[in-house]
């Protein structure tokens, strides 16, 4: 659940203007006015009906209260139209207007306008619900979870059904990448800031990812798989045995991460595994370092599959859909602001003498913990991109400095020298740029940095092997800069 806030929040942007404690006047007489400011604002916290507060009144506040309950289950609703929990919201919204319709205002204008109000403010929450429930983003989410389901379903479980071998056939490298890449694409739909299209994304990427993992671990144990004979101790048959209940619980738990098992429960399986943790736990191998490992192996196996069981609710009833929240963003956003205070500097005043410190800051990213969640780690990978278009500005302006060519330099050399000088000043503005594609400014760049390619395209080297890996190298770096400026207004969020 929304704390109230969070509501208050919504219902401004809902309808137009922020709660004001029910102190709206109304343009009907003074009585009216002293009766409307009476009233309590939309979804207010009430304590109950004021002495001699009007009958009308009472039931509108009554309502009003109900309003509220449902709006803080709408504003955590992440779910799609076919699902009951929204039939069951549209249902009660659509009963709880009904019965607003059912007030009697007696002909007076001011309980009329407090109907109207909360009859606007329910039919808010419905289009409010409608909206999040068939956004595009929200069912492009859905697409991927059903690609990410059909792709499990014919690589995992359905293998898994027909009694097939389970630890990994030839596709099983193929089968992660293409998890790995829908994940990939999760990480990029749009939420536009929406709570319940951040939740869906989020629910979604944490099973894909999950996924991806317990098929990682898949692959990296194939040849593993049951390493011992079991005439190297009594304990190793019995090993062995759990090591196949494993790779069978792990295609069960890649089913009901994606929602493909219809029978069995994360509760269950867990339960499953632990009672195989007891059973290795009392085996007494004490005497064999080789058996203590093997089984060790196993115990890591499938802790690693539990790891994962507590998924069933997550997103649902959590707040780490709000990767804003999250420390991991949080320390590459404190990155990400140092970076830009030095950026600021060079900009301003053209101070070098930073590399050392911007270098300290690639390492500390390199140490922040992604948790295997791709937002994350595109949030990373952005900070180090910004990092590195800074450290590639102030060394090419170090090298131009230090540049004195001789007389006998070849023309075709100076020609590219000269276009890397032109780079270094696109740079600084490509550096400096907080806009948008729309903006002429960056429409201007693009085509600045597009002529300077051409103008590399054009120098003939002549044969000269250095004045061809100059040129080589001017090509990579005007495309980075491109690449860096596309980055920057791609309008990509966590």
């Amino acid at each position: 659940m929304l704390c109230s806030s969070v509501w208050f929040s919504l219902s401004s942007c809902l309808f137009g203007k922020p709660f004001d404690g029910g102190k709206r006047t109304m343009d009907h007489g003074s009585q009216q006015q002293q009766q409307a400011q009476q009233m309590p604002g939309p979804f207010h916290v009430f304590t109950g009906p004021y002495p001699g507060q009007h009958p009308t009144l009472v039931r509108l506040d009554e309502l009003q209260r109900e309003g509220a309950m449902l709006g803080q289950q709408v504003c955590s609703f992440s779910g799609l139209q076919s699902d009951r929990e929204y039939k069951r919201l549209e249902r009660e919204l659509t009963r709880l207007l009904l019965e607003l319709d059912q007030v009697e205002t007696e002909g007076r204008m001011d309980l009329q306008q407090a109907r109207k109000r909360a009859a606007g403010e329910v039919e808010g929450l419905l289009r409010y619900l409608e909206g999040n429930a068939t956004h595009p983003s929200r069912l492009a989410i859905e697409e991927l979870s059903r690609e990410a389901q059909s792709l499990l379903l014919a690589g995992v479980v359905a293998p898994f059904r027909q009694g097939q071998a389970q630890d990994v056939t030839e596709s099983g490298e193929e089968l992660v990448e293409a998890v790995q890449d829908v994940a990939m694409r999760l990480a990029q739909v749009k939420t536009e800031g929406s709570v319940p299209l951040r939740k869906a994304r989020y629910r979604a990427l944490t099973r894909v990812c999950a996924v991806q993992e317990v098929l990682e671990g898949r692959v990296r144990t194939h040849m593993l798989a049951l390493p011992l004979s079991d005439d190297t101790h009594e304990a190793v048959q019995r090993i062995n045995q759990v090591m196949v209940q494993v790779s069978g619980a792990r295609c069960q738990l890649v089913a009901l991460l994606m929602g493909l098992s219809g029978r069995d429960s994360c509760a269950h399986l867990a339960r499953v595994l632990t009672e195989l943790l007891v059973e290795l736990d009392s085996l007494d191998v004490s005497s064999n370092t080789a058996v203590r490992n093997y089984r060790k192996q196993v115990v890591e196996e499938i802790n690693s599959l539990l790891k994962h069981i507590d998924l069933e609710g997550e997103g649902d009833d959590t707040h780490r859909y709000d990767l804003a929240q999250n420390d991991s963003i949080r320390e590459i956003e404190a990155i990400r602001g140092r970076v830009s205070m030095l950026r600021g500097e060079v900009l301003r005043q053209g101070v070098a003498g930073q590399g050392a410190e911007l270098q300290s800051l690639l390492t500390h990213l390199d140490e922040v913990d992604t948790g295997r969640n791709p937002c994350i780690r595109e949030a990373r990978r952005r900070a180090v991109l910004e990092i590195q278009a800074l450290i590639t500005y102030l060394d090419l302006r170090e090298t131009l400095g230090r540049r004195n060519p001789g007389r006998d330099e070849p023309p075709p050399h100076t020609a590219v020298w000269r276009v890397l000088a032109s780079l270094s000043d696109l740079q600084a503005q490509v550096l400096g740029f907080d806009g948008k594609r729309a903006d002429k400014s960056y429409m201007v760049l693009e085509e600045l940095l597009t002529k300077q390619l051409l103008a590399l395209d054009a120098v003939d080297p002549q044969g000269d092997q250095e004045t061809k890996a100059a040129r080589k190298q001017a090509v990579k770096y005007a495309q980075n800069i491109l690449s860096y400026l596309d980055m920057k207004t791609d309008e990509w969020e966590y």
